[in-house]
């Protein structure tokens, strides 16, 4: 439900800035920007930045190790 009106509101020309942990969402982004490595302080930096693609291969990027897996990459 959520993706669909994520979805609504790019169609009617929209940007739409998502802070997002679910692979279901970052999976389906036009752009991701990956921070970390970790939290706290020891996060806030860019790891990785493009497409779901591109940070999939990423060897730097948690997220990017996991989108691997889920757009069947491995």
């Amino acid at each position: 439900m959520l993706l669909d009106v994520l979805n609504k509101l790019v169609d009617k020309g929209n940007t739409v800035i998502v802070i997002e942990h679910n692979l279901d969402v970052i999976k389906v982004a036009d752009w991701i920007i990956d921070l970390g490595p970790e939290g706290g302080d020891e996060g806030g930096y860019i790891v990785a930045e493009g497409t779901p693609e591109e940070v999939a291969q990423n060897p730097n990027s948690y997220t990017g190790k996991f989108l691997r897996k889920e757009l069947g990459l491995e």
